[in-house]
């Protein structure tokens, strides 16, 4: 039982020693580790509020990019629907104009037609006209004593003239 049961001497001195090396361990070793993990924790702990802080721009920048995205939609929908608006507008006015150009040249084409007629029908007076002073010259320059000489050639004058 002496081996189980150590004497005082000896527990003192290892009590001693552990309290010496305790001291020196947590003067030299403990606070140095202490100090590392306490500043581990802040720089993992200012890491997760970085990446919080990130996070949140992310999120912050994602719905300003959709935010614009909408936006820039809007106003695409805006221009395709002016552009139609103005196509439509344009075809119509075109549309307009040349009905208007076509009843110009359909009226010009009338009047047209009416002059060359009236032209036709002053030309066909005159040639009427025309033909009947020479049959009327040639029944003068010719006067027969007969009336029915006369007649005759009225008659055979007017033959050979032709109207449409």
């Amino acid at each position: 039982m002496d081996l189980v049961t150590p004497s005082i001497g000896l527990v003192f001195w290892t009590t001693i020693s552990f309290l010496a090396l305790f001291l020196i361990l947590r003067k030299v070793a403990w606070k140095p580790m202490l100090g590392a993990i306490h500043e581990r924790e802040r720089s993992i702990e200012d890491a997760l509020n970085k990446a919080e802080l990130a996070r949140e721009e992310m999120s912050r920048l994602t719905n300003q990019n959709e935010a614009l995205i909408k936006e820039a939609r809007a106003q695409r929908d805006l221009l395709l629907k002016e552009a139609k608006e103005l196509k439509d507008a344009i075809i119509t006015e075109a549309k307009n104009q040349a009905q208007v150009e076509g009843a110009k040249l359909i009226e010009k084409a009338k009047i047209e037609i009416n002059n060359q007629k009236v032209a036709a029908l002053d030309e066909v007076k005159n040639q009427v006209a025309s033909l009947s002073l020479e049959i009327a010259e040639k029944v003068l320059r010719k006067q027969f004593d007969d009336k029915q000489k006369q007649e005759a050639l009225v008659s055979d004058l007017l033959k050979d003239v032709k109207l449409n």
